[in-house]
């Protein structure tokens, strides 16, 4: 496989919200950036033919860091900057469209958006490059298997026209893993030439490896990603699409959580938000509202009893103003909840405790043995934000990570995902987004954010 050149021509973005997470994520490490290829594109876009001139080159890339300090390093060190390839149609592709089959699979948990995905694919394949061949594939990577018997959905214009209205995937999903070898023997009996993977870090870790299968067997076959995680946790991506519309309803329940917490005396709102291991919706919806008085995700550990614990800084918090709102992240606080036996779901992942019930019976249970009157109104909105159609942000950003992941495909770029980066769009090699986790930085502005919202202390004895 060939592998795209060295920049030449950088882009440059302006600031935008979020590139304090992109500090954190980077931290100076050295990332790969390159991204396979198929073989040379020798064949004229029909976009081209359409009379369509908005075309970008393996050479036009986007830094990863953009500072003036990174940028006169590498000029003292006579080296490019570390940069992600630019997204967006190029003017020659690699497959013919009138002989190429496409076929589109989701994988994990639901995610508001993937419809629009979904819908953003058939239509760029389908009236863009006259791809009139796409299917999709039945519940996750198990649509695969002919052991199942699970039926291929043709996809058409007229198959998806209304999809983004609703919540959920149209194809189904599912978790756990499958062979490999049985998934590209499916591709090759499909005569599939382009995959799209529309999924998590797991789908990312099975796309990685189904991209090495298909290079051992040397077969023409491109696999394209698009992140697709509720709690915005895939590294080297600014924002995953589904994030924006499960803030929204995060804030829905908390000022619902505020309005019950003020309209009795010592109340207790609790609300548990989706967050496994980072708390990013927690922390972006407190953010938003400003209406938390204590904000607890997975990357900062706190202690319940003692004289700096949560426990004791809630009474006092009651005390001065006889009502709270707690909000937390559903990883949070697992130490309190973990069993000697964890089990875990289909996909390898544990299984967490419930730390919104563990917090809201502490809670009765520590007001009732210090002889105060306090009521705790408890919310968990998960499946309801998990299942709701996405909103208008989140279905601008789906469109465009469709579109993009059909203009790198057709080029016949493989192993990779579409990423927002730096306000722009990027390829970014799938063995690269896998890793390590994007988590909250502790130390960077965006959860300080958080502390200056709240005025929460550490919440830590020691």
């Amino acid at each position: 496989m060939q592998e795209s050149r060295s920049p030449e021509n950088p882009i440059i973005p302006e600031y935008c919200e979020g590139t304090d997470m992109i500090d954190e994520i980077c931290s100076g490490e050295e990332i790969d950036t390159r991204i396979p290829s198929l073989g040379e594109p020798k064949i004229q876009s029909p976009l081209a033919q359409k009379g369509y001139s908005c075309f970008v080159s393996d050479n036009d890339r986007v830094l990863i860091r953009v500072s003036h300090s990174t940028l006169k390093n590498n000029i003292n060190k006579k080296k490019d900057p570390l940069s992600f390839e630019f997204a967006g149609p190029r003017n020659r592709i690699y497959f013919d469209p009138t002989k190429l089959r496409c076929a589109i699979v989701t994988c994990g948990g639901l995610c508001p958006g993937i419809n629009d995905v979904i819908r953003a694919i058939v239509l760029s394949l389908y009236y863009g490059y006259g791809v009139t061949s796409i299917f999709g594939i039945r519940y996750g990577l198990k649509g695969f298997m002919p052991e199942y018997g699970l039926p291929m959905v043709d996809l058409t214009p007229q198959a998806v026209e209304r999809i983004h209205e609703y919540g959920g995937t149209i194809l189904g999903s599912s978790r756990g893993h499958q062979p490999v070898e049985a998934i590209v023997d499916a591709l090759e009996r499909m005569n599939v030439g382009i995959l799209f993977m529309i999924g998590g870090d797991g789908t990312f870790r099975a796309g990685a490896k189904i991209c090495e299968e298909i290079r051992k067997r040397r077969l023409k076959i491109s696999l394209v990603a698009i992140p697709k995680t509720i709690d915005n946790d895939i590294y080297l991506v600014q924002k995953t699409f589904g994030f924006d519309t499960a803030v929204e309803m995060a804030c829905q329940a908390i000022r619902c959580a505020h309005t019950e917490a003020v309209g009795a005396p010592n109340c207790i709102g609790l609300v548990k938000v989706m967050g496994r291991y980072s708390g990013f919706i927690a922390a972006a919806a407190t953010n938003a509202l400003r209406e938390v008085n204590f904000c607890l995700i997975p990357e900062s550990d706190f202690d319940l009893e003692g004289e700096n614990g949560l426990l004791k800084a809630l009474e006092e918090r009651l005390r001065q103003r006889k009502h709270a709102v707690v909000v937390i992240a559903e990883g949070a606080g697992q130490k309190y909840v973990r069993t000697e036996k964890m089990e875990k779901d289909p996909s390898g992942n544990l299984k967490l405790g419930d730390i919104g019930l563990l917090m809201r019976d502490r809670f009765k249970e520590y007001f009732k043995k210090i002889g105060m009157e306090a009521s705790v109104k408890y919310i968990d909105p998960s499946y309801i934000v998990r299942s709701v159609p996405a909103n208008v942000d989140d279905r601008l950003y789906c469109a465009n990570l469709g579109q993009n992941a059909v203009h790198a495909a057709m080029a016949g770029k493989t192993g990779m995902m579409v990423s927002l980066w730096n306000g722009r769009y990027v390829h970014v090699p799938i063995l690269s987004a896998i890793k390590r986790r994007k988590q909250v930085n502790l130390n960077g502005r965006f959860w300080l954010s958080v502390l200056e919202s709240t005025g929460q202390s550490p919440l830590k004895n020691t």
